[in-house]
């Protein structure tokens, strides 16, 4: 009996999810050797008019702030029956707020200083600490930056659908990634880390989500 035809393509995936993975740990490692001197040459403290427009580019970056723009644009889209534009802006929606997501648990087990607490050295903690949880702690949740992934995933997943688009979503998401290190909450490799992770995971949930919500609205316009 023949072996499936899959199966003669595992190595070569087997090789593919090897390269990625090389290839991610060598740029966050590049971005750690990198941390203090792009650290202090975005550090805005010391000019508060920039530092003022920084955080309102992280503030522009919140998921809450996608969603609200997100879901009822899309089921507006939906309810004026274009299907293909709501599916769009719920799956951009979607990989933005589980990226996001993803990097917000992963920082809150790393335990990594942000930059700005000069409380402890810097340096990773996990989620205990002089005999005190920490975990979820904000001045020790900078490793990934949940901010940098959320806008990485919604920029990702656009620039999947529709590449002039996406140019438009980069430009955005690089202007909140840029605020997470100019007001101090992040590093660069923190940025640096998120940013791989909501690429990598757009690409993965467009996979598999797409075919929901393509059979979803599907149903409606039945």
């Amino acid at each position: 009996m023949n072996p499936p035809v899959h199966a003669a393509d595992r190595p070569a995936s087997r090789r593919k999810i090897l390269f990625h993975l090389g290839f991610a740990t060598a740029l966050i490692l590049i971005a750690f050797w990198l941390d203090d001197p792009v650290d202090r040459a975005l550090d805005l403290s010391a000019h508060p008019a920039e530092r003022h427009f920084a955080w309102l580019c992280s503030k522009a970056g919140e998921w809450l702030s996608i969603l609200l723009v997100g879901v009822p644009g899309a089921f507006l889209a939906i309810r004026c029956r274009r299907l293909a534009l709501g599916r769009h802006l719920l799956f951009i929606t979607f990989a933005s707020g589980i990226t996001g997501l993803a990097a917000t648990v992963i920082r809150s087990l790393t335990g990594r200083t942000r930059p700005n607490n000069h409380e402890v050295a810097q340096g990773f903690y996990g989620i205990w600490h002089q005999g005190h949880w920490i975990l979820g702690r904000p001045e020790f949740s900078s490793f990934p930056s949940g901010h940098s992934a959320t806008v990485a995933g919604l920029a990702a997943a656009t620039w999947l659908i529709d590449r002039r688009w996406g140019v438009l979503a980069w430009a955005y998401a690089l202007l909140v990634i840029w605020s997470r290190i100019a007001q101090t909450c992040h590093h660069f490799s923190d940025v640096v880390a998120a940013t791989l992770l909501a690429v990598y995971g757009a690409g993965l949930l467009h996979r598999w989500l797409t075919p929901l919500l393509t059979v979803w609205t599907e149903s409606l316009r039945r």
